[in-house]
C-alpha cells in the first residue's frame, strides 16, 4: 500500500473545518490587540491539536463507530447524554456565528440584505451533505480547503517585517495580563474543539464501513492507523499555518494603524480595507464565506452524528434520503443549521454568542478529551490497537493543558 495526496481526506478536512469564521474571528482579535506577541500559539497547540485528533481517528477507525456511540457502550446514559446535549448547544451557537459572519462578509462584498444571505447560506450547507453522494460531497469539503489559502495570499500583499515576526514566534511573550491570558484561553478553546473529535472520530467510521468486505488484516489496520497519523498532522499542519497568516496579517494591518478592538471576522475584512487595500479586504472576506462553507456542514454533522449514535439511530452521510434512509440524522443536521439561522434573526449579539459557544466548548473539552483518552487505553473499546506510550503521553498533555486553560478561563469571568 502506498502513501498519496489521495490518503488525505478526514484530517485535512477537520483541520480546515477548525479555521471557521468564528475561529478567524479569534484569531484577528489576537492580531489587532497584541500583534506578533500571540504567534507563537500556534506552534504549541500544534502537537497537542495533532495527537487528540489522531487518539479520535483511531478510535473511529480501529471500533468501526464514532465517538458517542462508544462513550454510550462505556459509560452510563447520563455521561453520553451530557456531553452530547452540551456539544449540540455549543455547536448550534457556533453556527450562528459562523452564518452570521458569512453573511455580513457577502453583504460587504456585494451589498444587500446580511439576514436574506444567512437563509441562503443555511440552505446551501444542509443541501449538499443531504443531496450529494458521500464520495462527491467529501471532494467538495477537500476542495473548499482551498478557500484558507486566501489568507496566505493575504499576508504577501503586505509589507511585514519578516525577522521580527520570527523573534516572536521563537522567543514568547507569556502572559503578564488578564487581557493576554484571556485571549490565550480563546486561542487554545478555539483551536482544541470537541466538534472537531467527533466529525474526524465519524468520518474514520465512514472510510471503514465503505471499504469492509472481509475482516482487515493486522497488516491493513496497521497500515490504515499510519495513514491517519500522516493525514491528522497535515490536517492540523495545514490549519495552524492559516491561523498564523491570520494573526501575521491582521497584527501587520491592523495592530500596527492602532485598530485594537475587533469582535468579528467580518468587521477585521471591513477594517482591512481602508489600511491594506481593496484586494486584500476581498481575499479576507471571501475567505470568510468559503471557510463557513466547510465548517458549518461539519459543525451539523458532528453534531448529528453525536446524537444519533446516543439515541442509537442510524448515522451515516452515505444514508439516502430518497429511499427512506436516515431521517432521523438529516433531520438532526437541518435542527442544528436552521437553530443556527434563527439565532441569527434575534436580538442576540453575534459577539456574545461566540464568547459563549467559546467558553461551553472550553469547559465540555476537557472532560471529553480525557473520556477520550481512557477509550483510547481500554483494550476492551481498542483491542490490540490501544494507543501507544508516545501518543499516550501527548494525548494528557493536551488534556492538562485544556483543563488548565478551562479554569483560567473560569477564573477570569
Amino acid at each position: 500500500m502506498r502513501a498519496g495526496v489521495q490518503d488525505l481526506g478526514p484530517g485535512l478536512i477537520t483541520g480546515a473545518a477548525d479555521d471557521d469564521p468564528s475561529g478567524i474571528a479569534t484569531y484577528s482579535q489576537a492580531g489587532a490587540q497584541f500583534g506578533y506577541a500571540m504567534l507563537w500559539t500556534v506552534l504549541f497547540t500544534l502537537p497537542l491539536m495533532a495527537a487528540i485528533q489522531v487518539v479520535s481517528a483511531r478510535i473511529g477507525h480501529v471500533t468501526g463507530r464514532g465517538l458517542a456511540a462508544n462513550i454510550r457502550t462505556a459509560y452510563p446514559r447520563p455521561v453520553v447524554l451530557g456531553v452530547v446535549g452540551m456539544l449540540l448547544v455549543a455547536n448550534t451557537l457556533n453556527i450562528a456565528a459562523d452564518i452570521a459572519a458569512m453573511a455580513e462578509a457577502l453583504r460587504l462584498v456585494v451589498g444587500g440584505p446580511a439576514q436574506l444571505y444567512a437563509v441562503g447560506f443555511g440552505l446551501l450547507c444542509l443541501a449538499l451533505p443531504v443531496f450529494l453522494s458521500y464520495p462527491a460531497y467529501v471532494r467538495w469539503l477537500k476542495w473548499l480547503t482551498l478557500a484558507l489559502l486566501s489568507y496566505v495570499a493575504v499576508a504577501f500583499t503586505l509589507h511585514i517585517e519578516w525577522w521580527e515576526v520570527l523573534k516572536q514566534a521563537a522567543w514568547p511573550e507569556l502572559p503578564g495580563s488578564h487581557e493576554m491570558l484571556l485571549m490565550l484561553v480563546a486561542l487554545f478553546g478555539t483551536t482544541i474543539s470537541p466538534y472537531l473529535f467527533f466529525w474526524q472520530a465519524a468520518q474514520e467510521m465512514e472510510d471503514v464501513q465503505a471499504r469492509t468486505v472481509e475482516p482487515p488484516t493486522l497488516m491493513q489496520v496497521r497500515w490504515h492507523l499510519r495513514r491517519i497519523r500522516r493525514d491528522t498532522i497535515a490536517g492540523m499542519a495545514f490549519s495552524n499555518l492559516i491561523a498564523f497568516f491570520i494573526m501575521l496579517s491582521t497584527a501587520a494591518t491592523l495592530h500596527a494603524a492602532g485598530v485594537r478592538d475587533i469582535q468579528t471576522s467580518a468587521q477585521a475584512a471591513q477594517a482591512l480595507r481602508p489600511l491594506a487595500g481593496e484586494l486584500t479586504f476581498l481575499l479576507f472576506a471571501l475567505g470568510i464565506i468559503g471557510t463557513g462553507m466547510l465548517a458549518v456542514p461539519v459543525l451539523a454533522g458532528s453534531a448529528a452524528y453525536a446524537v444519533a449514535e446516543a439515541a442509537g439511530w442510524q448515522c451515516s452521510l452515505k444514508l439516502r434520503l430518497d429511499k427512506g434512509e436516515g431521517r432521523e440524522f438529516y433531520a438532526l443536521m437541518a435542527v442544528a443549521t436552521f437553530g443556527g439561522v434563527l439565532l441569527c434573526f434575534t436580538p442576540a449579539d453575534p459577539v456574545k454568542e461566540l464568547f459563549w459557544s467559546a467558553v461551553i466548548n472550553g469547559v465540555i473539552s476537557a472532560p471529553i478529551m480525557a473520556v477520550t483518552m481512557l477509550l483510547a487505553t481500554r483494550s476492551e473499546t481498542m483491542g490490540e490497537h490501544t494507543i501507544g506510550r508516545r501518543l499516550r503521553w501527548l494525548g494528557w498533555l493536551a488534556t492538562a493543558t485544556m483543563a488548565a486553560t478551562v479554569i483560567a478561563m473560569l477564573a477570569t469571568l
